[in-house]
């Protein structure tokens, strides 16, 4: 087992190393230059719309909520886990391409959740469903290869996505509560008591949202993931305020790794292709841009018009990245060798051991609710991913008890088993999602570019809130198939879409044959 694992990782490895960095920063870049940076040029819209985005769903799904849900999947266990993984394994250097990976992902997180938003339908609860695999279908015409891309997330939210992020909760909490797995019990394979007790905490709390659909997703996460993300900055503020004379020094520490042929820092990883593999992994891990999965929560979102989801969801990548794992790596590099060079640390619990050591060790219980927040919230968050690419696969009802029941199975299982061959695995699902979703993204590029001008332009007109139609749009190199962004009564497209399985005529429209 041991030995697959291994090998599992070296394929991760070579995958990052030779195809995922370079289609995943060629793509933002290509992206970034092609919209004039509109990352840069609209930072303090961004700031505006999510500040103004809970109202105006008309009982739908805000734009707010549809944001938090994507942020409750992008600041989790790769903000705690993933920066320490970097770290140990490609010193402070990895940090570096972290950034680099989310400030030219800002620009694809754009893209990908405004063509979510352009190629959505409506589903039979009334929400929005929506993603690369419906602007795979609709946009390409490529129903194969959007088909594709929707097992492929199925597989990978529900069953290996939960399972991980089950398996950090259990990880961090039996290790607070010093639980060693020193007391089986009989006939459950060697389990503790405190093993079987959080697995079971576990199935109740992912069953009371996950049972409950999207609309309840949504709701939960509207004000967990906020608070959750405020706890955490606000945790990792206060120690490096207390520290704020060593700032410098860890980012001088950081762009030097970057570009250093050996490891600058006794205990840490290094070198050139280790910073450059860890950090594009694990930013990729923690902020999702590019990967496809954070644009099926996009679509759930009511507005009046898709640009405006795309700069809530790229100052997602903003958030996660830059404020967030930065925040987190300056604890890790701050805490010194006698941390991270100490037995025993691992990626589960370097972060934690970090914060005990400047802030006290009555901190390690309060980071383990917090972990268990941070990866509760993306369990739930990729139950909507598994869940709307099912939809596009199957409208079947049995199929969306399935995700759900699918979800919650992984959940108890990934908190009672050990995963390392899991861990590995998402490396690889991730990179053949992320390059599936990019190559449609540059294919399907002019229509994110003509709704951004379509935007710009009302703006420019005096319009507060610019308002989109799909049809007869002069930015768009023709008419959106469907009709959610059809005017009708005058009033916003973007909320009068139908259930494209009532009639035939709506899905036909909307989901091309092939």
């Amino acid at each position: 087992m041991e030995a697959l694992s291994a090998s599992l990782l070296s394929i991760a490895d070579w995958i990052t190393a030779h195809v995922t960095m370079w289609v995943l920063v060629g793509t933002g870049v290509v992206l970034t230059i092609a919209s004039r940076g509109m990352q840069v040029r609209h930072f303090s819209t961004m700031v505006r719309t999510v500040l103004g985005s809970r109202q105006g769903a008309g009982g739908g799904i805000s734009s707010f909520q549809a944001f938090t849900i994507s942020l409750a999947a992008r600041v989790g266990v790769g903000n705690v886990f993933g920066v320490a993984a970097a770290l140990l394994l490609g010193g402070p250097g990895a940090i570096f391409w972290m950034w680099v990976v989310a400030l030219v992902g800002m620009s694809t997180a754009f893209f990908e959740a405004t063509l979510a938003q352009m190629f959505k339908v409506r589903a039979q609860d009334g929400t929005f469903r929506g993603g690369p695999a419906y602007y795979m279908a609709a946009g390409m015409r490529n129903r194969v290869l959007a088909s594709v891309f929707a097992v492929i997330t199925v597989i990978t939210c529900a069953f290996v996505i939960t399972s991980v992020q089950a398996n950090a909760i259990a990880g961090t909490l039996l290790a607070a509560l010093g639980d060693t797995g020193a007391s089986p019990l009989e006939g459950l394979g060697g389990l503790s008591p405190a093993q079987l007790v959080i697995a079971a905490l576990l199935f109740v709390f992912s069953s009371m949202v996950i049972f409950g659909g999207i609309r309840s997703v949504a709701r939960v996460t509207e004000w967990m993931a906020p608070i959750m993300a405020l706890i955490y900055v606000a945790m990792v503020a206060v120690i490096v305020v207390l520290n704020i004379g060593q700032f410098g020094a860890v980012i001088t520490q950081i762009v030097q790794g970057a570009f250093a042929p050996e490891p600058l820092v006794g205990g840490l990883g290094g070198g050139v292709l280790a910073a450059v593999v860890n950090g594009t992994k694990r930013g990729l891990f923690s902020n999702e841009a590019g990967q496809g999965t954070a644009p099926n929560a996009a679509a759930t979102a009511t507005v009046d018009h898709p640009v405006k989801q795309g700069l809530i969801q790229s100052l997602g990548v903003f958030i996660d990245t830059i404020i967030v794992c930065t925040a987190t790596a300056f604890v890790i590099l701050i805490a010194g060798p006698q941390v991270w060079g100490a037995p025993g640390v691992n990626p589960a619990n370097l972060t934690t051991l970090a914060v005990a050591s400047e802030l006290g060790g009555w901190t390690i219980m309060p980071m383990a609710v917090l972990i268990f927040v941070l990866a509760y919230s993306s369990i739930i968050a990729a139950y909507v991913y598994s869940a709307t690419n099912m939809a596009f696969i199957t409208r079947a009802r049995w199929a969306t008890w399935a995700v759900r029941i699918i979800s919650v199975a992984s959940v108890v299982v990934g908190s009672l088993a050990t995963l390392d061959l899991v861990w590995n695995t998402v490396d690889i699902a991730m990179a053949v999602m992320t390059v599936t979703n990019l190559v449609a993204l540059l294919a399907l590029a002019r229509w994110g570019l003509g709704a951004l001008r379509d935007y710009e332009a009302q703006r420019r007109a005096g319009v507060d809130s610019p308002v989109f139609v799909g049809t007869a749009n002069p930015y768009l190199p023709g008419d959106l198939p469907g009709e959610v962004w059809a005017p009708r009564g005058g009033e916003p497209a973007g909320e009068q879409a139908q259930d494209p399985a009532v009639p035939a005529a709506d899905r036909a429209a909307s989901e091309p044959q092939p």
